[in-house]
């Protein structure tokens, strides 16, 4: 595994979910690790819930202790002097400290994933491994998120929106980062917090309208960037079953579509994934017009990463394909109203505490394109566009190689066009 670590500073620029530097990260934990240490009271119950869970369950207690004794061979790789997590003791107080904090700004770096922070070396171990895929972990996992995303929604969480320039999210600094926003988003400045409700109401905020128009609207061959996002792959001749967690992590059609028996439709066809910023629009439109016909959301992991791509400080940053099978996930497939391209699929994966996928529109709804679909709560992760293997697509990306250091393109901007069947 050492061998695979990569250069920090480079890694953690990738959608600006984590710091670019190591001191931001290294004064955030140790913060929050002085905090926990004051924090002597009893657990919320989710996390009283989740240390229970883990000194009854012997897989659980297995892997629990496994993921932090593993931890020391890999630390001085990377980040030596980054605090680290002891054991699962010292996680779950990390945790409680948490749940009543929302993410406040830094200039130098913004720790988006402030569980990902805590776990980012026990979840490359062996241990982390096996425990972060295990559905009974997951269950507790998803209910301490749930009671996070519970605070973020909550008036509570709206301290870190105000005018201080060092932590505010509408103070001088974070304005450098997102230029014109009162010009761009729905908000009224005139109000305290520009009459954001809670830390979730700024985050799925709203652009104005006109801000981003819709791409040739009355041209049903030119598809839609579904998320405002960075190319990060497409792939050709996608199979039904594949080894997703190799390190090409090709996509693998059953488990991505959860075994739906459509699935079968789209094999030898292609899938366009790309992956959202911290800081921009996290809401999802219709990259074609078309009937909804179907939609689920599917319960998967929250923090496994596929080990074959080594120690990943944005984990699971580099597994963007590899979670695209399992990880909780959002699912919209549409019969396009261009018979070029027929029936086609949506999938939202939230990646690491960006776990609540929202769907806004209903089975048998015309919808047209660059209409709202859905929302990630607490930020955006990543998604895919799924095409039969009839479509005959040319993608047109601003001239950019699909990747981690690729660069957003508006939302309801042109991503591709489709070719008309030949007869």
């Amino acid at each position: 595994m050492s061998s695979a670590v990569k250069p920090i500073n480079k890694t953690f620029a990738a959608g600006k979910w984590m710091p670019r530097d190591r001191e931001t990260l290294v004064a955030w934990m140790k913060k929050i690790m002085a905090k926990a240490e004051k924090d002597t009271g009893p657990l919320l119950p989710v996390v009283e819930n989740l240390k229970n869970f883990i000194e009854n369950d012997a897989k659980a207690y297995m892997f629990f202790n496994q993921m932090f004794d593993e931890v020391p061979a890999d630390k001085s790789k990377a980040l030596p002097d980054l605090p680290q997590v002891r054991d699962y003791q010292h996680m779950l107080r990390l945790f409680n400290v948490i749940l009543t904090h929302a993410p406040s700004f830094d200039e130098t770096g913004f720790v988006g994933f402030p569980f990902n922070a805590i776990l980012n070396w026990s979840m490359a171990t062996s241990g982390g491994w096996a425990g972060f895929i295990d559905d009974k972990v997951n269950v507790h996992i998803k209910a301490i998120l749930d009671a996070w995303g519970t605070f973020l929604r909550s008036p509570e969480s709206t301290y870190v929106l105000n005018d201080d320039p060092k932590n505010g999210w509408f103070g001088e600094d974070a304005q450098k980062m997102l230029p014109n926003f009162a010009e761009e988003f729905v908000c009224d400045p005139s109000k305290p917090h520009y009459g954001f409700r809670s830390w979730d109401d700024f985050f799925v905020r709203e652009f104005r309208e006109g801000i981003r128009p819709v791409a040739e609207p009355d041209d049903d061959a030119v598809i839609v960037n579904a998320c405002e996002s960075a190319p990060f792959a497409i792939a050709r001749n996608v199979q039904l079953l594949d080894r997703f967690w190799i390190k090409a992590q090709p996509y693998a059609l059953r488990f991505m579509l959860n075994d739906d028996p459509w699935a079968r439709r789209f094999v030898g066809g292609t899938v366009y994934q790309a992956f959202l910023s911290a800081l921009t629009y996290h809401r999802w439109h219709a990259p074609v017009s078309g009937r909804v016909v179907k939609t689920c959301v599917i319960p998967g992991t929250y923090y496994s990463e596929t080990r074959s791509v080594g120690y990943d400080p944005l984990a699971p940053n580099d597994s963007q394909g590899y979670i695209s099978e399992i990880a909780t996930r959002a699912v919209i497939y549409i019969e396009a109203d261009n018979p070029d391209i027929g029936l086609m699929c949506f999938v939202a994966i939230g990646m690491a505490e960006v776990s609540t996928c929202e769907i806004t529109v209903y089975e048998g709804q015309h919808i047209k394109k660059g209409q709202e679909t859905g929302m990630f709560h607490f930020g955006g992760s990543t998604h895919c566009l799924i095409f039969r293997p009839e479509v005959d697509i040319e993608f047109d990306l601003n001239g950019q190689t699909p990747g981690l250091e690729s660069s957003n393109i508006n939302i309801n901007a042109r991503i591709a066009t489709v070719k008309p069947h030949k007869k």
